[in-house]
């Protein structure tokens, strides 16, 4: 069978209790039929034309074989390479589809300098850039295409020779690219980004990096008729029940991949659950998970865990006994069939409308903002040996040194609230940064979700400030070694990832959310005393 569910203690009673409600409504041919009604009169008219996902799978198979001829082309052209530029939705699937398949691809959600100037350094003559947004408009994604547009020209290159565009038609992106000569793939618009997996914006970057792209859409066929029928063995209504109906609610969702061969699937996930959910002072927090957490054993009553495992019980829905968890297995086609099902189910259990993400644009408004004023940078209220620290006035106020300033963090935790590290630096040469979260969760006794900025924003971003106002939250900055400019654009990356951080942090603020904010002016040498006083 390509996907398996199990699930136990609330979870299982929540299946039991609420499944054949959603089976008597009619819900999963509902939406399958694409009933825009199912969320509700306000959601009517957004959902309309937000279900063509459900019909994705035949949609791409249209693709297949000019993805395919188009990866042989460069192929001759001697490209080795793929590197993809997107956002969100853009890079979240094909990131997750190209590391189970073991392709190589770099993905570049990122507006910190030293990473883009990374990725412009790496074998640049061989390599070919997709440019995926599905508004055309995406800020990040237009700097990064500008900035090798320009890398290209200076070796020689022609770049409609090596630049292919992903996005809407009708976009602004479509039609300068088109009056450019690049290549342009079209996806489907009643498709929302996060729901994108299965359509080009999936699709494209994959199967040019090397994926059998034909294979993931046959897994997400196999599971198409057991998601389309009123059954009480419907995985979806199984899933988007355990997710969102126990109780009292569990409304942070621990994911931890366990023995699966899918990578990474986690953060794919967390982008759709929490875009999808967070919202109107409500929803489901998801929280990425290793398999050593110290959630998994904390037996947090808010938090419900789910196992990404390699067999989940042999059937389709079994209560395993035991610890109160849901475990789910499967090819990644039909996981990402599944969970789509799951979370507008879910969306509909908790009373929102799953398809619209309102507070993503406060934080992209703020960032203009402070990209066309470019205000003096706030000073910093104290530094901590090479550390600036900022923050909201709780926060700081009684604070004179790291490790205060981060005690009166935490102390701003309530019961049920959360941890969020937002992370402005260069991923890939600051990897280990990503341990905070562990150290946070051990410190705080409660959940830590962790993300790259700008690339949360695009995600959890929308949780943070529509979902449950819980959270508190420590972005990470860092000063970058140096700086590049952007081709037309009146700012650099490092002003635009600054502007981006200042920006979310003035609309959390301004929503009451407690903030502290941490500049490493020397990043090397910065983390090991970040470390040692969280410590």
């Amino acid at each position: 069978m390509s996907f398996q569910i199990s699930v136990s203690g609330a979870a299982a009673d929540a299946v039991r209790t609420v499944v054949p409600t959603l089976v008597a409504d009619l819900v999963a041919s509902g939406i399958t039929s694409l009933d825009p009604a199912l969320w509700g009169p306000e959601a009517e008219v957004e959902a309309g034309q937000r279900l063509g996902w459900t019909e994705s799978v035949a949609a791409s198979r249209l693709l297949v074989a000019e993805i395919v001829a188009l990866r042989e082309e460069l192929h001759a052209q001697g490209v080795t390479r793929i590197i993809l530029a997107g956002m969100g939705g853009s890079s979240l699937a094909p990131e997750v589809i190209t590391l189970t398949s073991g392709v190589d691809l770099t993905v570049l959600d990122a507006t910190d300098p030293g990473q883009v100037l990374a990725a412009l350094a790496d074998r640049l003559e061989s390599t070919a850039l997709v440019v995926s947004s599905k508004s055309g408009g995406t800020v990040e994604t237009d700097s990064q295409r500008r900035a090798f547009e320009r890398a290209f020209r200076e070796i020689g290159i022609d770049p409609v020779e090596r630049i292919i565009v992903v996005t809407d038609p009708g976009s602004p992106l479509e039609a300068s690219a088109r009056e450019a000569g690049y290549r342009v793939f079209n996806a489907d618009p009643t498709v929302g980004g996060r729901f994108s997996a299965l359509t080009a914006f999936g699709l494209v970057p994959s199967g040019l990096a090397g994926v059998d792209i034909e294979q993931l859409l046959d897994e997400a066929e196999a599971v198409s008729l057991a998601l389309a029928v009123d059954s009480e063995d419907n995985p979806g209504l199984i899933l988007g029940a355990a997710m969102a109906s126990t109780t009292p609610l569990r409304d942070k969702l621990a994911i931890v991949s366990d023995g699966t061969h899918i990578v990474g699937f986690a953060d794919w996930a967390e982008q759709l659950i929490a875009e999808s959910t967070g919202k109107i002072g409500t929803g489901i927090l998801p929280i990425v998970l290793d398999r050593d957490a110290p959630e998994l054993t904390a037996a947090l009553p808010d938090v419900q865990i789910v196992r990404v495992v390699a067999d989940a019980g042999g059937k389709l829905f079994a209560d395993h006994g035991g610890a109160d968890e849901i475990r789910v297995s499967g090819t990644l086609g039909a996981q990402f069939l599944v969970w789509e099902y799951a979370t507008v189910i879910a969306g509909r259990l908790l009373g929102i409308n799953p398809f619209d993400q309102p507070d993503v644009e406060s934080a992209k408004i703020a960032t203009r903002g402070l990209l066309d004023s470019r205000p003096e940078p706030e000073p910093a209220a104290f530094i901590s040996d090479g550390i600036e620290v900022r923050g909201t006035p709780h926060v700081i106020g009684a604070a004179s040194d790291l490790g205060s300033a981060i005690d009166a963090l935490l102390e701003e935790l309530g019961p049920d609230g959360y941890v969020a590290v937002q992370a402005y630096v260069d991923r890939v040469a600051l990897p280990q940064l990503a341990e905070l979260r562990g150290l946070l969760a051990t410190l705080s006794r409660r959940p830590v979700t962790f993300g790259w900025g700008p690339r949360f924003l695009h995600s959890t971003g929308q949780f943070h400030k529509g979902g449950t106002p819980t959270g508190v939250f420590l972005q990470i900055l860092s000063t970058p070694a140096e700086d590049l400019d952007i081709p037309g654009r009146p700012f650099t990356f490092g002003e635009l990832i600054q502007a981006q951080a200042g920006g979310d942090a003035s609309v959390l603020a301004d929503k009451g959310r407690p903030v502290l904010t941490l500049t490493l002016t020397d990043p090397a040498a910065n983390i090991t005393t970040l470390f040692n006083a969280v410590r």
